[in-house]
């Protein structure tokens, strides 16, 4: 069964950080490009930041020199540092492949940032 499990999320003040982990099924994992994307309330799901299988990254503008997504290709696993915190980054957050269409999304990770 193909599968998505997202952790690592909490509340936390602006400023300052989380790390999320994506554990993914490995047929998902070692074929596509992974990405994170994030649900803020009221708003439509977004993508995040993307990481190819030789581990190229990609970050949307908002977090770019913030958030850092990595890849643990042995274990399945993608990771996704997150620093200097805002209010605006305040949503669900939910791995994925990159391709479309997605597979089933998992049950996401909530951060909570406050001012």
């Amino acid at each position: 069964q193909v599968q998505l499990v997202e952790s690592g999320g909490g509340l936390v003040q602006a400023g300052g950080s989380l790390r999320l982990s994506c554990a993914a099924s490995r047929s998902i994992f070692v074929i596509n490009t992974m990405a994170w994307y994030r649900q803020p309330p009221g708003k439509e799901r977004e993508l995040v930041a993307r990481i190819g299988i030789g581990h190229l990254a990609i970050y949307a503008d908002s977090v770019k020199g913030r958030f850092t997504i990595s890849r643990d290709n042995t274990n399945y696993i993608v990771n996704l540092q997150m620093n200097s915190l805002k209010p605006e980054d305040t949503g669900v957050y939910y791995c994925n492949k990159f391709s479309k269409p997605p597979i089933p999304w998992g049950q996401g990770t909530q951060v909570t940032v406050s001012s």
